[in-house]
């Protein structure tokens, strides 16, 4: 198991309440598949620096967890085809 941290971008325009199901729906992606999460760092609505398909603002998130490399590459995998989440990014920790 490695340590990895990950940042994804939510849409801004989600509530609350569908802003934390879609989070432990993410982070559930991660546990089920025998990962742990260590740290969630919400950093909340934050404007983008320039235009992502005409969205200016998301919900930044980085979460830090410890996984094998099948349940990373689920997680990008299901990020990529979810509408809500507009970016993401996987960095492995040393």
């Amino acid at each position: 198991m490695r340590k990895y941290e990950i940042m994804y971008i939510l849409t801004a325009d989600l509530s609350e309440e569908e802003r934390k199901a879609e989070m432990e729906n993410l982070h559930g992606i991660i546990t089920t598949r025998g990962g742990e999460i260590l740290n969630v760092d919400e950093w909340g609505v934050r404007p983008f620096a320039y235009p992502i398909n005409d969205i200016l603002k998301g919900y930044y998130v980085v979460v830090k967890v410890t996984a094998d490399n099948e349940a990373i590459k689920e997680f990008e995998r299901l990020s990529k085809i979810n509408a809500n989440v507009i970016r993401h990014l996987t960095v492995v920790e040393k």
